[in-house]
This record gives C-alpha cells, sequence and structure tokens, in this order.
C-alpha cells in the first residue's frame, strides 16, 4: 500500500486554497513528492474537509474548494460576492452573444488574439456559455453560444435586448467634439 506524506497533502491542500480557480491534476503533481500517488492524496483532503464549511469537488478537469451545497441558501442571505470577469472574459462573451454560434478559432480571429482555455473555462465556470454544436468543417470544432444564465446575469430576456453594435461603438471624431463631464 502506498503511503501518504502529510507534506504532500499539505502542498496540494495550499495550492487548491490559494489558487482563484479549478487545479488541474497536472499542477497538484508538479508539487508533489516523486511517487505520491493524486487519488489518495485528493481523498485524504476530501475526508479532512468532510461534514465542514467548505469542501474539495472536482470541476472543469480540475479540483476546486467550495462552499458546502447546504450552507449556500444561508451564506447567499449575507455574503454578495459578485465576480468580475476579467477584460479578455469579458470580451470573448461578447463575441460570443453577437456572433453565436461561434467556434474558438473565429473568436480568436474576430479578437485578434489566442484564447486561453483558462478564459473559456472561467466562462463556462459562471454558466454565460456552453457548448451549442459542433461545426461541420474540418477538425468538427466545438460551437459557443450563450446561455439563460448569461441573460439572466446581464438582465435581458432574450438576445434581441442586447444592444445594437452600432450604438456601442463610438466615432472617433464625434467623440472628440463631446464636451468633458466634470
Amino acid at each position: 500500500m502506498t503511503e501518504i506524506l502529510l507534506s504532500d497533502i499539505r502542498l496540494a491542500e495550499a495550492l487548491i486554497f490559494a489558487s482563484p480557480g479549478p487545479v488541474l491534476p497536472s499542477a497538484i503533481l508538479r508539487v508533489l513528492s516523486d511517487f505520491a500517488d493524486l487519488d489518495l492524496v485528493i481523498a485524504a483532503i476530501q475526508a479532512r474537509y468532510q461534514g465542514g464549511g467548505v469542501e474539495l469537488v472536482q470541476t472543469t478537469g480540475g479540483w476546486q474548494f467550495r462552499t458546502a451545497p447546504d450552507l449556500a441558501p444561508a451564506l447567499r442571505q449575507v455574503v454578495e460576492t459578485p465576480r468580475r470577469l476579467s477584460r479578455v472574459a469579458m470580451e470573448t462573451l461578447a463575441i460570443v452573444a453577437y456572433h453565436q454560434p461561434v467556434t474558438r478559432p473565429e473568436i480568436e480571429e474576430i479578437r485578434g488574439a489566442t484564447l486561453s482555455q483558462n478564459t473559456l473555462d472561467q466562462l463556462l465556470e459562471h454558466s454565460l456559455v456552453e457548448p451549442v454544436g459542433r461545426r461541420e468543417s474540418p477538425g468538427r470544432p466545438t460551437m459557443w453560444g450563450t446561455t439563460p444564465q448569461f441573460l439572466t446575469h446581464f438582465g435581458l430576456k432574450d438576445l434581441r435586448e442586447l444592444p445594437r453594435r452600432d450604438d456601442l461603438l463610438l466615432d472617433p471624431q464625434t467623440a472628440l467634439l463631446r464636451p468633458r463631464e466634470s
């Protein structure tokens, strides 16, 4: 039987606790000793928190501490946790909203930059985007669209309530002529 080192458990626990999002198994393995068994380390951490206010859960391919589900309703009454999306995530979300269904390569082409998996994971974790099918082209890339949670989050009844793209674009000359607000 493989022995679990307390230092491995503590290192994995600290890494997951300090990370802003789910921690991939490969990242956890990088901090563990050479012969550590990841499954046993995770099981030991889960056992340590069993029945507590937080628990270790597997989500989006990684591990993350989350509030125990039975406590969430009580906390919603007291703690308001507005999570801000990064600029890149908001940009990506806008592209998906206005161009859906859209593939990752199409998002990258519109943005003019690569799209990290972390950004896509953040939007998935917030339930703002979801896979809506596959494009009938070589490689059959996943097509992305917004979710009902997206509409709720932004106070929209449906996508037709999104601002028109033309209303969002400012004419640089017109913007320069506008009086500044004090």
